[in-house]
């Protein structure tokens, strides 16, 4: 165990971190794809606490299923001991409605993931596409006065995976459900939350009223573009961050936090990157200045800032065509940055996206799981991050009418 070089910061009366196992898969024999879960780590109890991250060096073999990568599973055993309970007992929560979850087709394998940290099995559900395109779904249990949770991300296909989603709450809902929440680990037409120029629609509000009026009583989602999104909705959303899981691989590494420089890709993401630069032991920030002439176009113009000889962090919440990105890391390239990584919650890789990223460019593109990625966009430099404990975590505190934030502190 070698204390890394940089320290994350926590500040709270009831302190949780992460701590990270990894598998780093062959470069070789498959496609240098990295997996990481991240599980949780007791912290002492106090008003103010930093602590060191250590990085393990894991000598366990790489878990592959017919030559495939897969996500490992931190087990219960690894939760500290003020979260350990029964989890058989916890399925009935203290308002006595019985917990079930039911995942979507968009990344069943997320759901999977979530299921098995909980604990739990996934509800039977059926659907269906028929053969002009329509959508249907059929829960194949009772759900009558339980607590039900919908896991559907609306990744691309968008339009069909969010149609998905309507469908499933309003079956629950005629199923007598007591409550539905919407697990959305990526909200999809995020983007589109506010009018840039005349005769444009919103559609974040007009995605938000659907769900809202299929029946959903409440909405999980992960980094949305933007905060404001959260009041387009008529019901409470716990909008979860997953800043901790990337911060904890980070500061596996051993990096001198003398070396780092946080950067914003654009002006719009200055406070997420500032908010991550504080927790990499207060590091300096950096911001790239952009014009967009169109929609998924655009040009770099300078840098706010200096990263020469410096490891270059570009933080985001979504990598989509990766133009931004690309061309944000070439111009650090340009004033001296040493090496740069990418990190995002999101990888949406819609095409060009990974020529962009697997260009020499970047020395690791960090994402999580919110987004299932297709095994032909695998590349060397990819790395990817699991939220199922994180996710897990978020579920059983709502339904045990417990505290969301304190996760996060």
């Amino acid at each position: 165990m070698a204390s890394s070089l940089i320290q994350v910061q926590y500040t709270s009366s009831s302190t949780m971190a992460f701590a990270s196992s990894s598998s780093s898969l062959s470069t070789g024999a498959s496609h240098g794809l990295t997996v990481r879960t991240l599980g949780f780590v007791d912290l002492p109890r106090t008003r103010n606490v930093t602590y060191n991250c250590v990085k393990c060096d894991m000598s366990e073999p790489s878990n592959f299923v017919n030559g495939k990568p897969i996500v490992p599973i931190i087990n219960e055993q690894t939760l500290p001991k003020f979260m350990e309970s029964t989890r058989t007992d916890k399925i009935v929560g203290r308002n006595g409605n019985k917990l079930k979850l039911f995942s979507g087709t968009a990344n069943p394998a997320l759901s999977q993931e979530i299921a098995r940290y909980m604990g739990l099995e996934l509800g039977k559900i059926s659907t269906k596409r028929f053969a002009d395109g329509e959508i249907y779904v059929q829960l194949q249990e009772s759900v009558r006065g339980c607590n039900v949770y919908l896991i559907q991300p609306t990744c691309p296909p968008a339009n069909e995976n969010l149609m998905e989603l309507q469908i499933m709450i309003d079956a629950c809902r005629r199923a007598s459900a007591k409550n539905i929440t919407a697990v959305i680990p990526y909200f999809g037409y995020a983007r589109a939350d506010r009018k840039t120029q005349g005769r444009e629609s919103i559609a974040a509000k007009l995605v938000a009223n659907l769900i809202t009026k299929a029946g959903a009583d409440r909405v999980l989602a992960c980094d949305l573009h933007s905060g404001q999104s959260m009041g387009y909705f008529d019901i409470p959303v716990d909008h979860v961050h997953c800043q901790p899981v990337i911060l904890d691989y980070l500061a596996s590494k051993t990096i001198s936090s003398n070396d780092l420089v946080v950067v914003s890709p654009d002006v719009g993401g200055v406070a997420r990157a500032r908010a991550f630069a504080k927790k990499l032991s207060d590091a300096p920030l950096a911001i790239v200045d952009k014009r967009r002439h169109g929609h998924n176009v655009a040009e770099v113009m300078n840098l706010i800032g200096d990263v020469k000889g410096k490891v270059a962090v570009m933080v985001d919440d979504m990598i989509d065509t990766a133009g931004t990105i690309a061309k944000g890391a070439a111009l650090l390239h340009e004033e001296g940055a040493r090496e740069v990584y990418a990190c995002c919650t999101h990888g949406v890789f819609s095409p060009p996206a990974i020529e962009r990223l697997s260009s020499g460019l970047f020395q690791e593109v960090i994402i999580t799981n919110t987004i299932p990625v297709s095994e032909k966009n695998y590349f060397p430099q990819l790395t990817i991050l699991t939220v199922a404990n994180l996710l897990g975590e978020t579920i059983w505190r709502i339904h045990d009418d417990s505290s969301v934030s304190s996760i996060f502190q």
